[in-house]
């Protein structure tokens, strides 16, 4: 019931887009599709590949946990970016300030810059 409960909360915070498309189109060719839903109709003789059959209900868990993932870890790597950046311009700035402050005084050395 408290699965069912939080579900339902999330449905309620997802973006109309979510709602409509909720994933990403797969990747995969229509080929490669087929292969795929025979595999996964063929009886498994594996004890592991049938007990991975009792979790197929997952897989909308995991394409949206896989989603949130990928979106999580490009932002950390544009916040990354975004820092860098910010640091050369910080460098900048106080060598432009250094220069402003020199060019007022009278000079004694020739200019650093």
């Amino acid at each position: 019931q408290r699965l069912l409960r939080l579900a339902e909360l999330c449905r309620r915070l997802e973006t109309e887009e979510e709602k409509v498309l909720p994933f990403y189109p797969s990747s995969l060719g229509e080929v490669e599709q087929q292969k795929v839903r025979r595999v996964l109709e063929e009886t498994a003789s594996e004890p592991l590949a049938r007990v991975m059959k009792d979790y197929m209900g997952l897989e909308r868990f995991w394409q949206r946990f896989n989603k949130a993932k990928l979106e999580e870890k490009g932002l950390e790597r544009a916040r990354a970016a975004l820092a860098d950046r910010n640091q050369e311009l910080r460098k900048l700035l106080q060598q432009y300030l250094a220069g402003a402050t020199i060019s007022q005084k009278v000079p004694k050395d020739p200019h650093p810059l």
